[in-house]
């Protein structure tokens, strides 16, 4: 089995990859939400985290450097050249110490719960033979079975991802059979929800496989599911997967701004 190293505490580092352009959104790092910018709150949830020792922005936008900063947070600039977060995140760990553990949250996450983010560094750390951690949520509708922007795992009997994908995973052939369709097998047996569970986009991983799987070309499954995490497994990397409770909303539409809004607003 491959040494990972010895770890030089059990505290992350949190990095959170914050660009300025976004298609559905622009500027959606520096939108207002009660009172503060939508990074500074994301910021904050990342901080609760009882095992995230550091906290870092990694930006290529000088807007979203300063305000990190000047709510007293810890940014840094980052190539703009940066194909994804991760490659992002990847420039920023290859400067932190060797065997650190490194958590990457997504900056468009408001409302991200240090629970979540603390369950998925515990079960990294507690796991040698893990090269990152990930979470899931239980699914609910079937409209989120069947919507392609919605993320499917499966996992293996020692949790670690077997597969994710867009489409509805695993298939309950004999269900379908019986119905005539995925749709009516849902509808008639409600229970078949509790086989699906949605991929959220925290992960968590070792230093040394970060800048690794950053170095990595695409590969085939990558390319054609346009989702990045099936490179790590391409790549026979050991994913493995905790389930957590603590819904959180991304903010990419402004639908999603209206309801973190409504949310953060109300909780004042």
């Amino acid at each position: 089995m491959e040494q990972h190293g010895n770890f030089q505490s059990k505290l992350a580092i949190a990095i959170i990859p914050a660009r300025y352009s976004s298609i559905r959104l622009p500027g959606k790092m520096l939108v207002d939400i009660a009172g503060k910018p939508l990074i500074v709150h994301t910021l904050g949830q990342a901080m609760k985290a009882r095992n995230v020792s550091r906290v870092i922005v990694a930006t290529d936008d000088e807007r979203i450097f300063h305000t990190v900063t000047q709510s007293g947070g810890e940014a840094v600039m980052t190539s703009p050249e940066h194909r994804s977060g991760s490659d992002r995140l990847a420039e920023v760990a290859a400067t932190l110490p060797a065997g650190s553990i490194i958590v990457n949250v997504q900056g468009d996450e408001p409302t991200i719960s240090p629970l979540t983010i603390e369950k998925a560094v515990d079960v990294l750390i507690s796991d040698d033979a893990a090269d990152m951690s990930t979470t899931c949520e239980a699914i609910e509708t079937t409209a989120d079975v069947k919507n392609g922007n919605i993320v499917k795992v499966v996992t293996d009997e020692n949790g670690y991802a077997v597969y994710f994908s867009r489409s509805p995973i695993p298939y309950p052939r004999d269900a379908i059979i019986r119905y005539g369709s995925l749709e009516a097998a849902l509808e008639n047996e409600p229970a078949l929800l509790s086989l699906f569970r949605k991929h959220t986009g925290l992960y968590v991983y070792r230093r040394e496989f970060l800048l690794k799987f950053a170095a990595m070309p695409q590969g085939r499954l990558e390319k054609t599911e346009m989702l990045e995490q099936l490179r790590a497994l391409e790549n026979g990397a050991k994913i493995t997967v905790v389930e957590v409770d603590e819904p959180s909303i991304g903010v990419d539409t402004k639908e999603d701004l209206h309801a973190v809004r409504q949310l953060l607003e109300g909780a004042i």
